[in-house]
């Protein structure tokens, strides 16, 4: 019988890749390269105008549709992934954190 040519172990160590494991890059399942979950709420723009409040959001969410809710509005409870709800104070600004829905 031949001798086996191949001078390979026949057990790998724990965590070794294998030529059969994938290696994905460490972006894979996020937005360019961040490695933080999206931003759903904003508390820091409690207090600013709506301009900028809405600017803020747009650098997270560049496809946020924002909808400026007045003082005393009434508004649909229908949830929506991609719209973010200022709701302005009577002086006209930001009451509460804006969020996704």
């Amino acid at each position: 019988m031949a001798k086996n040519q191949h001078n390979e172990p026949s057990e790998k160590e724990p965590g070794e890749l294998t030529d059969s494991t994938p290696v994905l890059p460490r972006t894979y399942g996020s937005l360019l390269g961040s490695n933080s979950a999206p931003k759903k709420e904003w508390p820091e723009l409690v207090g600013l105008t709506p301009e900028e409040a809405g600017r803020k959001i747009k650098e997270d969410m560049p496809r946020a549709q924002i909808q400026v809710v007045q003082a005393n509005s009434f508004v649909t409870m229908d949830f929506n992934q991609g719209r973010v709800r200022l709701y302005l104070d009577p002086s006209g600004k930001v009451q509460r954190p804006p969020r996704i829905g």
